[in-house]
């Protein structure tokens, strides 16, 4: 019989978005919540990133937390290896589709970040806003607009003060683009270095499962299957995991899209709820 979700000794992974979720306001997972991590791989429990964050984003965390293992970044579009420090997959945009996105982007007259592999890349701010919006974006450099790439792209991320919420710009977007993309969307406040700001962000990805993917690493790499796996988020980026793991939890402060394909709510990101729900669902 398949435990029901909850089950303590029922999985073998967990799965850990970042922003809001392992990373509190502080920049840094809680230190209980790291300890109790570390002991539990050690134990040979699998635990594993699944971030929108780029590797560039992702690496410091990683490294802060003494993992070697590899991490879904870019919302799927890569895993990354810390230990190789590099991709080791890596979808790109269709060039018909970053062609789409651009004129988008450039009849609304809105910015946007593209991002290759170790790079991203964003015009030349046109406003103290625009340039708020970039802070905190590692690997970055300022350009013409029109030298910005067009080639190799893992993802653009458009922002926009237009749409009434990022669900809206996503839909204007999809229907503007027309093509098999992966997109997510959310509002920039949602991180805590921009809590202030009015941008509403949609980023797109080459078609992929979104953080989904983690599940099939962990299945193609080790066996493990998706109703044993724990996955842990607080935005709508996290659905794809919530859909197919054994237990889906949202953290307190979870969007309301999110949270509702959850199977149970925890804490906020600041305390150590992450290492209380690990040590109840993967006891010594």
């Amino acid at each position: 019989m398949t435990p029901r979700p909850g089950t303590p000794g029922a999985y073998r992974a967990v799965l850990l978005d970042l922003d809001g979720t392992l990373i509190g306001p502080g920049g840094s997972p809680h230190p209980r919540t790291t300890e109790v991590l570390r002991e539990m791989r050690g134990r040979g429990v699998h635990v594993m990133i699944a971030t929108g964050r780029s590797e560039g984003g992702t690496r410091g965390v990683l490294k802060e937390l003494g993992f070697d293992n590899p991490a879904i970044v870019f919302n799927g579009a890569g895993l990354f290896c810390p230990v190789k420090d590099k991709l080791l997959e890596e979808r790109t945009l269709a060039d018909k589709t970053i062609e789409r996105v651009f004129s988008f982007s450039e009849n609304h007259d809105i910015p946007k970040v593209v991002m290759r592999a170790g790079a991203k890349f964003a015009r030349t701010p046109k406003s103290e806003l625009e340039a708020s919006a970039l802070v905190g974006l590692e690997d970055l450099h300022i350009v013409d607009e029109a030298d910005l790439p067009r080639e190799r792209l893992i993802r653009i991320t458009l922002y926009s003060t237009d749409f009434a919420d990022s669900a809206q710009l996503e839909e204007a977007l999809v229907a503007h683009v027309d093509r098999p993309a992966y997109f997510s969307h959310f509002p920039l406040s949602a991180l805590y270095e921009h809590a202030e700001s009015p941008y509403q962000v949609v980023d797109v990805q080459p078609p992929c499962r979104g953080k989904g993917e983690a599940l099939r690493y962990l299945h193609e790499a080790h066996g493990i299957l998706p109703e044993e796996v724990v996955a842990i988020g607080d935005a709508t980026n996290d659905i794809p995991m919530f859909e197919v793991a054994g237990l889906a939890v949202a953290m307190q402060n979870a969007m309301p899209a999110a949270a509702k394909y959850a199977h149970r709510t925890i804490g906020d990101a600041d305390s150590d709820t992450i290492a209380e729900l690990c040590e109840e669902l993967f006891p010594a």
